[in-house]
């Protein structure tokens, strides 16, 4: 008997109606837990190699971590894995709510489909019964619509996830939603689901996992959830606490870090969710500001970004919002007369950033009229107001015309023309369009000079964070097999919540953040910690609210002895694997670089970021000698494929 899994995936293949149950051996599990990680090792076997990732020989996989499903604190995350239609390169998306663990609960440790079907369709999973059924009238919707419609159909207990009108329209920047707009937003692979004419995945199951120490696994549980409890801040502390956004000014001045006592963070994201960093990053300098040219305490001060701030969000706020086995509920619904929405989700820092401080808009209710558009349409945000940033920026220089943007005055801060642009870009509208795809192959159509309005890496927008404020972030943008994602390993932004605190038998080398060449094993043991969290289906937050069973969660519900030189093992082949996907798909990663905006080339003359250029390359090199890859071009060595028992990559790299 296995515990913890059940061994086994789920097929689905739409060009023949066909459903397959396949078997996976123990080892797998052992191997690459789940999440990402067991599903780059399937992927890597099952889908040949440089394929449109558009096409029928595309694979799409769902996939929940080994915890997921399982009252495990913050573990209710699943991935959406596949190759990626925006960067060609290995895709991963990750999502909170209620979806992934009704993978497991229908039997399942993954959910993957192949194959395109001619005319609109949506799988349903419903009790172990499988259907493939039409969707042609839920074509057209957005995604809040179709779940309220599958709902109807199947119960308010159904579990779905699907595209919008993104997704339909094959916009490289889409997602895949679930819970009424929580999406598995980057990557770019909810136009993978849109070019296999598949709307929706609707699940309902009555399967339990089996636990090998329920009694041990249960304890841990409850003891985890009691702390947090008991080192709650008290009543003086949370009145402090609740004025946070307002000390934006005093935090810069003082450089105080963001990280602070677990009690203290857990408090702050069950208060106010990631809003809280609205004001505080775009005065400190680690929001990008007006396109990555800007800098906040000058373009986009206090007197502004307190008009976008967390506790005017707040106000807005019906109820608290979290994920599936989360104790702190980070998230909120809110409702919103003005905009006429009586429920719409909290936006997340990166949406108010992207919509905001980067494009000079101190105009809450358009980012929130945005964040709820999005959401519907279950496309990025942070793809979307990137763009939307580089259009801007292309009108301002006379690139694009009045002609060109049917009539709008694409302005920094004109906040109806972005929301109207926005608009089009979901509905492929006119310029719209021509932005569907992002604004690295906007620019390519366009020419004209505009490439360098357009800051991306290897064609994805670089999200909301700044490398001179979290240094190693530039390595992490430009090298990981996921490009400019700062949900990929970074030790610098990582030790905001430091894992030595979460995982106590994790340690850094002493000095880590003192040399370069101390902070690339530092940066190669984030790096593998990293992927077994994510694997195991856990939250990125997670290992900012202090110490928590990890390895015994893990080693409790599975019969396992995993140590932490095994957890790190684990991390480095799967790092290694996704990696070599994206290295097999002729993507030359050791080449790519950055646009100088982002790492300081030229540095900024003023404020926070003064005289700062980051250096990335040389420490690619270094990192990779730590992962026993080529530091010369990034590929894995043959024998860390072997010990990595990765033997099966080495004819398709060398």
């Amino acid at each position: 008997m296995s515990y913890g899994f059940f061994g086994k995936i789920l097929w689905f293949d739409l060009s023949n109606g066909k459903f397959e149950e396949v078997n996976l051996p123990d080892k797998l599990y052992h191997q690459y837990l789940g999440g990402y990680g067991l599903g780059c090792k399937i992927l890597y076997d099952n889908m040949e190699p440089r394929i449109d990732p558009l096409s029928s020989e595309s694979i799409l996989g769902f996939f929940p971590g080994i915890l997921t499903s399982t009252t495990a604190p913050l573990s209710g995350r699943y991935m959406i894995v596949g190759k990626s239609p925006l960067t060609g390169t290995w895709g991963d998306a990750n999502s909170g709510g209620t979806f992934g663990p009704e993978i497991k609960k229908c039997g399942y440790d993954a959910i993957l489909v192949k194959g395109i079907v001619q005319n609109p369709v949506y799988i349903s999973i419903f009790n172990g019964n499988k259907e493939i059924s039409d969707a042609s009238d839920l074509w057209g919707l957005d995604f809040v619509k179709t779940e309220q419609l599958l709902k109807e159909r199947y119960g308010k207990s159904a579990k779905i996830a699907g595209i919008g009108q993104a997704g339909e329209k094959l916009s490289k920047m889409s997602g895949i939603a679930n819970d009424k707009g929580r999406i598995a937003a980057r990557s770019g692979l909810g136009a993978i689901m849109g070019s296999k004419n598949l709307k929706a995945l609707v699940l309902k199951g009555n399967q339990n996992l089996n636990i090998y120490n329920k009694e041990h696994f249960m304890n841990l549980v409850k003891n985890y959830n009691r702390m947090g409890v008991k080192k709650e801040p008290g009543k003086l502390i949370k009145s402090v606490l609740n004025k946070v956004p307002n000390f934006a000014k005093l935090i810069r001045r003082f450089r105080i870090k963001f990280s602070g006592p677990a009690g203290m963070i857990r408090h702050i994201y069950r208060k106010f969710g990631t809003s809280i960093g609205n004001t505080l990053a775009a005065e400190t300098g680690d929001s990008p500001v007006k396109n990555w040219s800007g800098i906040g305490m000058y373009d986009f001060p206090f007197s502004k970004s307190k008009n976008i701030s967390t506790l005017l969000i707040h106000d807005y706020k019906v109820r608290d919002y979290g994920c599936f086995s989360c104790p702190i509920q980070c998230g909120a619904i809110l409702k919103v007369p003005e905009l006429n929405l009586e429920e719409t989700f909290l936006p997340e820092y990166e949406t108010c950033c992207s919509f905001g401080t980067l494009l000079l808009n101190d105009n809450l209710i358009s980012i929130l009229e945005i964040n709820d558009l999005c959401n519907r349409a279950a496309i990025d945000t942070i793809s979307t107001g990137a763009t939307v940033a580089f259009a801007i920026e292309c009108f301002e220089n006379g690139i694009l015309s009045l002609e060109d943007t049917n009539g709008l005055e694409l302005t920094w801060g004109n906040s109806k023309a972005i929301v109207e642009l926005v608009k089009k870009i979901i509905n492929r509208e006119g310029i719209g369009n021509l932005l569907a795809d992002g604004c690295n192959i906007a620019a390519n159509k366009i020419g004209k000079d505009s490439q360098k309005y357009a800051m991306t890496s290897l064609g994805s927008e670089v999200a909301m964070h700044n490398p001179r404020t979290f240094r190693s972030l530039a390595f992490t943008y430009n090298f990981d097999p996921t490009p400019g994602r700062h949900t990929a390993a970074s030790v610098d932004f990582i030790d905001i919540g430091p894992i030595d605190k979460f995982q106590k038998t994790f340690k850094l080398p002493k000095g880590w953040n003192k040399s370069d060449k101390i902070k690339q094993k530092a940066q190669k043991l984030t790096t593998c910690f990293h992927q077994t969290l994510c694997s195991a289906g856990l939250c990125m937050f997670s290992t900012l609210f202090g110490p928590y069973p990890f390895m015994d969660l893990i080693n409790s519900l599975t019969g396992w002895n995993l140590n932490m030189d095994d957890i790190i093992e684990i991390g480095q082949r799967i790092q290694t694997l996704r990696q070599s996907f994206t290295l097999r798909e002729g993507v030359e990663i050791s080449r790519n670089e950055l646009p100088g905006r982002i790492t300081g080339h030229p540095p900024d003359q003023k404020g926070p970021a003064k005289g700062i250029s980051v250096e990335y390359k040389d420490f690619y090199k270094g990192y990779c000698t730590e992962m026993g890859w080529n530091p010369e071009n990034g590929y894995p060595l043959e024998k860390t494929l072997k010990d990595l028992d990765l033997n099966f990559v080495i004819k398709d790299l060398y």
